[in-house]
């Protein structure tokens, strides 16, 4: 067997009333693919903000290439080479594509003029760019991508330092099927040049494909390990959250109601020749699929007024409605969680308290001025009714897990009277145990009345949870299937413009 060159040994990390992690280990070989696996706040994050030196551990050991370190910083671990494609996204809109990729090791002339060589730092991107079959180029704008192309970016930047070891922290969480699919084949090419990845997700398809191994983290512990042959979807949740799961789709309480919202010959301004028309029902879900670039983010961003329509409109409750801002949607029910929760749906520098109060402050105010009592009173509520694991709705949003924050922005609606909410990718970056917590809140809501659109990438999602699902192809829908229509091969004819 080899050796590892990689350890992390009884590894603690305790914050003031939190252990975070309790005598963890980690030993990676070169050229092994280890899925981390564990819910939300099971420590994976720290785990590799460890490995990667941004924070120093309370107790336990690190070793490279069998020798300790007594101390252990970002740049020992960029020298050791370590790189992290992140979750949350760490670009700059202002650069183009090959800036970001070599931001702080652009190559230079003229001496002490330090001058960056445009030329060069461009055609050292390019064979980067083709190695992941992406569809942009090294001088493109940053600020022109979508999130998935964002997402390759951060890939394309962690295969440029020529890694031993590369973290991937949902790295398809924002992709296409396609783009996964190759994102896989770069694993395997990484994995025959005897790099070593560590895959992060909460896609369990997805360890099973590519993963030699699986740790699992829970409550900051290892609680077990899988061998290739052991991986399977049930024995995975077993062990991360310490029970079976049931099956996703639970049917509604009654039949759906009257329409709440009728969306009529929507035009958007990225499909400006194409028109969406769609009915959502009281106590329905409705997903919405499609591939990415569908036209599905741009119909929810219009319907919650975002942006303006250019032709078309909406109905709530059989009266037309003119939905010129998000705050004319909030005033009228209609709520939206959008895809990027960090960049659209938070503060992250405000409290948890702060960010569930915001869109609706004059409910917590009296002149002019917020009673922080009632606002903290009602955060707990939510906290409560959530599950939001932390001690303190004085908290601030940054220091959540990534699922934890969804709950956040999921709690300020709540906190209101919602007609409509639309989820835009509702479980992006979401450990399994938490979905159900969010599948089962969506099917409470639509029970209780309220008119659920559910936009998801996630097939096995817009399946498992849906009443009924409508399906968007370059800016339309190309058709609608009832329950007993449901099938992956019936929404992917219908996602790349085929009918059934």
């Amino acid at each position: 067997m080899r050796e590892p060159f990689l350890e992390l040994i009884d590894i603690g990390k305790t914050y003031p009333g939190v252990v975070a992690l309790d005598h963890a280990s980690l030993a990676v070989v070169p050229g092994e693919v280890i899925a981390l696996l564990g819910e939300n706040g099971a420590g994976k994050s720290t785990l590799m903000r460890v490995l990667g030196g941004v924070v120093a551990p309370s107790s336990g050991e690190i070793r490279i290439d069998g020798v300790a370190r007594t101390s252990y910083t970002v740049a020992d671990a960029i020298a050791a080479g370590i790189a992290f494609v992140h979750q949350e996204l760490n670009l700059f809109d202002n650069l183009d594509v090959a800036a970001n990729v070599f931001i702080g090791r652009e190559p230079v002339y003229g001496g002490p003029l330090r001058l960056i060589d445009r030329k060069k730092l461009r055609a050292q991107v390019r064979p980067l760019i083709a190695r992941l079959a992406a569809d942009f180029e090294p001088d493109t704008p940053l600020a022109e991508l979508s999130l998935a192309q964002r997402q390759l970016v951060e890939i394309i930047k962690a295969l440029s330092l020529d890694a031993r070891c590369v973290i991937m922290d949902e790295p398809t969480s924002s992709l296409t099927l396609s783009e996964t699919e190759r994102l896989m084949q770069v694993i395997a090419s990484l994995k025959a040049d005897g790099v070593s990845v560590i895959f992060i997700t909460h896609r369990l398809n997805e360890v099973m494909q590519c993963a030699d191994r699986a740790i699992v983290l829970r409550d900051g512990r290892m609680v077990g390990a899988l061998a290739r042959d052991e991986l399977n979807p049930a024995a995975m949740i077993r062990l991360m959250i310490g029970r079976d799961l049931r099956s996703l789709y639970v049917p509604p309480a009654a039949p759906p109601g009257e329409t709440v919202l009728d969306v009529v010959e929507a035009v958007t301004a990225t499909y400006p020749s194409r028109a969406v028309s769609l009915q959502l029902r009281r106590g329905e879900i409705l997903g919405l699929a499609g591939l990415v670039g569908s036209g599905r983010t741009e119909l929810a961003r219009a319907i919650f007024g975002v942006d303006p329509l250019l032709a078309g409109g909406i109905s709530l409750e059989g009266e037309p409605i003119r939905v010129s801002s998000p705050r004319a949607a909030i005033d009228r029910g209609i709520y939206l969680i959008p895809e990027d929760r960090k960049g659209c749906g938070l503060l992250l520098d405000l409290s948890i308290a702060e960010n569930i109060s915001l869109p609706d402050l004059a409910s917590y105010s009296s002149l002019g001025l917020v009673d922080t009592a009632r606002e903290h009173e009602n955060a707990d509520r939510q906290r409560e009714r959530l599950k939001i694991r932390t001690t303190d709705v004085r908290t601030s949003v940054s220091t959540l897990s990534g699922g934890n924050q969804q709950k956040v922005v999921l709690a300020k609606w709540l906190s209101m009277r919602p007609k409509v909410l639309i989820f835009d990718e509702p479980t992006r970056g979401i450990d399994v145990g938490a979905k159900q917590e969010i599948y089962d809140m969506l099917r409470r809501l639509a029970d209780s009345g309220v008119a659920i659109l559910m936009i998801s990438s996630d097939m096995e999602e817009v399946i498992g949870v849906s009443d009924r699902i409508a399906v968007m192809h370059e800016g339309k829908i190309s058709g609608f299937l009832a329950r007993d229509r449901f099938s992956e091969h019936n929404v992917l004819q219908l996602a790349v413009g085929h009918t059934v």
